[in-house]
């Protein structure tokens, strides 16, 4: 069974930064790919980043966050800076089998870490 667990979530200032996790168990990251998305109140989710052969991001995010994986500890990072209050939303990890921005391919998510940027 594939479980994703997200952390590191929290409360921020605009301007400032967060590093988010997700543990992954049950698959290799390294034979998949790992994406993060987000669901801001009364939004439908979106993609913000991906990570496999090669990185992918959104258009909002770029040059601000940064995808990485460690694969000793089968654990993916969003590292998140000059954070502005339109990156407030819940941030879900998720993994596929393909690299891609479409949420419908990826087969298992984690449970979601809010991210709180107060403006």
């Amino acid at each position: 069974q594939v479980q994703l667990v997200e952390s590191g979530g929290g409360l921020v200032q605009a301007g400032g930064s967060l590093r988010l996790s997700c543990a992954a168990s049950g698959r290799t990251i390294s034979r998949y790919a790992m994406g993060w998305f987000r669901q801001a109140p009364g939004k439908e989710r979106e993609f913000v980043a991906a990570i496999s052969w090669t990185t992918l991001y959104a258009d909002s995010v770029k040059g601000r966050f940064t995808i990485s994986r460690d694969n000793a500890k089968n654990t993916v990072y969003l590292q998140m800076n000059s954070l502005k209050a339109e990156d407030t939303a819940v941030y879900y990890c998720a993994t596929g089998p393909q690299l891609q921005t479409v949420e419908a391919l990826y087969d298992y998510w984690g449970q979601g870490t809010q991210v709180t940027v107060s403006s």
